[in-house]
């Protein structure tokens, strides 16, 4: 089960898992797949203990990082502004808005001394991953590729990583995206589709992946991405023309992930229609679990959801409340479609194995359907 991308990293396995714990990220690579560390949540300083932990337990295999480098932001091309200069941009029926929704669940304020020391918004900290975040994870020599989230990546970080001998990736969800990508030197695509958790577009998989292949021809590989978890998914990923998959939801569930019992709880219980593509999260698109916030922005008389970063500082300010309340009503979390099939906790090297089994039946399964004279 080799593919052209597995020569490229030197991998057992094209299973590439995108998650925000080390503990996956590093799980993944020992199994022989590809862990991709999410560092939207991290500053710099704490994305190199990240990295630095990750090399001491990935036992000498590649992985990469993903960093969110958006085309548009408030702040983008000049000073960002600070996070108190950003809360300030926020209108006061925003925060009622918020309040409301808070009082209604019984979700108390934050302690005194919490809200002081509050983690950093949701979104700020992009100019910084096109520059110190970059250069963190380019210091590792683990990291074998650097990914961007949303739209293409910068062209001075292309140009940087590959400098270092790291290839580039990128998530697209539309084929009229490929060629601009391909244009700044993007190494590796990965289509998007929209069962997909977090930042997405509104495309289907089954749809998009054949799409992308048949416009970038041999120029790059492609994996596929979105609602992926299984091998017969993996296969027919393949099927279609991309040369390994790019999973994210399904490691939400595995034993190693640092998921909190709250939203583990509504995951576990979801059905394949228990998730929502929604702004009330960044600002942006993305696939959630449905949950009393999001419905709360669908009710009539509610406010529009800002630009990024501003609905991340509001949802932000929710889900530490929330965390530390331990509310399951608000426990949200970024999931794709394929959270119907995440129903119970497995160790990351069982999950990595069942597909890798499940893909070898579905293909011996297929090829047992040729006719005698056709495979003869």
């Amino acid at each position: 089960m080799r593919t052209p991308v597995c020569e490229k990293f030197g991998i057992e396995f094209p299973i590439f898992a995108f998650s925000h714990c080390r503990d996956v990220v590093a799980a993944v690579s020992r199994a022989g797949g590809f862990g991709v560390l999410g560092a939207l949540a991290f500053t710099p300083e704490e994305l190199e203990i990240e990295l630095k932990w990750i090399e001491d337990h990935v036992e000498g295999k590649p992985y990469g990082v993903d960093l969110v480098m958006p085309a548009n932001y408030i702040g983008k091309g000049g000073k960002q502004p600070s996070e108190e200069e950003l809360r300030a941009m926020i209108p006061q029926e925003y925060w009622d808005f918020l309040e409301s929704i808070m009082e209604e669940y019984g979700v108390p304020p934050l302690p005194e001394d919490l809200e002081q020391d509050r983690a950093k918004a949701a979104g700020l900290g992009v100019d910084d991953q096109a520059g110190r975040s970059v250069d963190v994870a380019l210091s590792h020599p683990g990291v074998k590729l650097l990914v961007n989230a949303l739209g293409p990546p910068p062209e001075d970080v292309v140009k940087k990583a590959h400098d270092h001998g790291v290839l580039v990736g990128a998530l697209i969800g539309n084929r009229h995206h490929a060629q601009k990508q391909i244009d700044i030197g993007v190494d590796i695509l990965v289509a998007q589709g929209g069962e997909a958790g977090g930042h997405t577009g509104d495309v289907a998989t089954m749809v998009l992946v054949p799409e992308i292949v048949d416009a970038v021809g041999e120029q790059v590989p492609v994996l596929a991405a979105g609602g992926i978890g299984c091998g017969r998914q993996m296969a027919a990923a393949l099927a279609l023309g991309a040369q390994g998959v790019w999973t994210g939801s399904i490691w939400l569930t595995v034993a190693e992930a640092d998921t909190q019992p709250e939203p583990l709880a509504n995951l576990l219980a979801a059905d394949s229609r228990g998730t929502v593509r929604s702004k009330t999260m960044t600002g942006k698109p993305a696939r959630q679990l449905r949950t009393a916030w999001t419905d709360a922005w669908e009710r009539e008389g509610a406010p529009k959801t800002l630009p990024m970063p501003l609905q991340g500082i509001l949802w932000n300010a929710m889900a530490r409340r929330v965390s530390r309340a331990k509310t399951k009503e608000l426990s949200g979390f970024p999931v794709g479609q394929i959270v119907g099939r995440m129903n119970k906790v497995r160790p990351t090297q069982e999950v990595i194995l069942e597909m890798v089994e499940e893909w070898i039946a579905t293909t011996q399964r297929l090829s047992s359907l040729l006719d005698d004279s056709v495979s003869g």
